[in-house]
């Protein structure tokens, strides 16, 4: 039989002190980042529904005992939410489409270029992220009015990815690296072309980051607002008239139409959650 000390047991007692000490400070952390995240989507969606007896007071109340829909019922009658919505939708949707088309085959060309080409390309880049849409947003709109494409949405879908398309590329650059080469070489040896090998062989493996590259790509659509800003007036979008509605409605009513904005986004990220599984590429890697 082992004779263990009190030295050794004191020092294990204490090895599990710390350890569960490292536990609780990590899950406080955590606790305390989601606090942060989740209660301002708490206090805007309490605010939509709150009652004016309870927000028009010295101390509003952080959890809401009488709930109300009559901010819902007005933004909502809104002649003025459908077409925005609509309007937001599209241009998010087909920015989204067209921009992982067109970096799909780009990134996964500079992702099998040499290592100096390739980082000198994604240099370019973040390069093109450097300038402030408000410096860039004028020009545009001044050579969007020659071209008759203001206040189109194939206008604001093209300045849209100015914004989107370099963050599309290098998530993606990032996702075709990861993809080892082996299985490339073994298709072309069974015969497989090159673009067919894109198709058929990287893309399911590399389905969890189109996946957060498209997410990004309407999201950045979806809440852009200095090109919609410069681009439409008639007929703005979804973001745009939330701004609008801040300088002439009261704190209840912009926080539902917040909501609104904020509900689509939710409902993507959500849709498409399930691409983001990080053992396609372990099981291709395993077979």
């Amino acid at each position: 039989m082992s004779v263990v000390s009190g030295a050794d047991r004191q020092k294990r007692r204490g090895f599990n002190w710390r350890k569960l000490g490292s536990g609780v400070g990590f899950g406080l952390l955590v606790l305390v980042v989601v606090a942060m995240t989740v209660a301002p989507v708490y206090f805007m969606v309490s605010l939509s529904v709150m009652d004016p007896s309870e927000f028009f007071r010295p101390h509003p109340a952080y959890f809401p005992t009488k709930i109300t829909t009559q901010w819902w019922e007005r933004v909502l009658n809104s002649e003025t939410l459908y077409p925005a919505f609509m309007k937001s939708l599209v241009v998010a949707t087909v920015t989204m489409v067209i921009a992982v088309v067109i970096s799909v085959p780009g990134a996964y060309a500079i992702s099998r270029m040499a290592p100096n080409i390739k980082y000198l390309l994604i240099l370019s880049l973040f390069f093109t992220r450097m300038y402030p849409e408000i410096g860039i947003a004028l020009p545009v709109a001044v050579l969007f009015l020659r071209l008759g494409l203001y206040e189109s949405i194939i206008g604001l879908v093209f300045a849209h990815l100015i914004l989107v398309l370099p963050v599309c590329a290098w998530i993606l650059v990032g996702a075709f690296e990861t993809i080892p080469r082996d299985l490339e070489e073994a298709a072309s040896v069974d015969g497989a072309s090159r673009l067919n090998t894109l198709w058929r062989v990287v893309m399911p493996l590399a389905a969890p980051g189109v996946s957060v590259a498209a997410i990004f790509s309407w999201l950045l659509s979806w809440d852009e607002v200095t090109y919609a800003r410069f681009l439409t007036l008639l007929h703005p979008t979804l973001p745009i008239q939330l701004l609008d509605i801040i300088g002439r409605s009261g704190p209840t009513v912009v926080a539902t139409w917040a909501t609104i904005v904020t509900i689509p986004v939710v409902i993507v990220t959500y849709l498409m959650q399930k691409w983001l599984r990080a053992d396609y590429l372990a099981g291709a890697v395993k077979g």
